[in-house]
């Protein structure tokens, strides 16, 4: 909500604005500047990639070894309907050979 669709650019508040709502310390929006984890962050990438594939986009849902490019879902589910959403999802991961399952989308997103 913070970056999209206001299009703000002021990213270091950005980022302590959103540790601070979701009830962490603002202080952490530091690490944003830190390449210490950097290296594990591009392997962690090529790993997601290299199970999902190269021609998928974030996000990337791995069950059991089987990764998946999504949910896209807006807004976002909760409580009963993210469940049932879950229990879709780990369904297809278990099919072997499944790979796709798309539709246009009808809106815009929901924050």
């Amino acid at each position: 909500k913070r970056r999209h669709p206001g299009e703000r650019e002021d990213f270091d508040t950005i980022i302590a604005e959103s540790l601070a709502a979701v009830g962490l310390d603002p202080a952490l929006a530091a690490a944003a500047d830190d390449e210490s984890s950097d290296e594990q962050l591009r392997a962690n990438t090529e790993h997601a990639l290299a199970i999902a594939g190269p021609d998928v986009g974030v996000p990337i849902i791995s069950i059991n070894g089987v990764a998946f490019f999504g949910p896209v879902v807006t807004p976002a589910p909760t409580g009963e309907q993210a469940l049932k959403l879950w229990d879709g999802i780990y369904a297809a991961a278990s099919v072997d050979g499944f790979y796709e399952l798309k539709r246009g989308r009808t809106a815009g997103p929901q924050f």
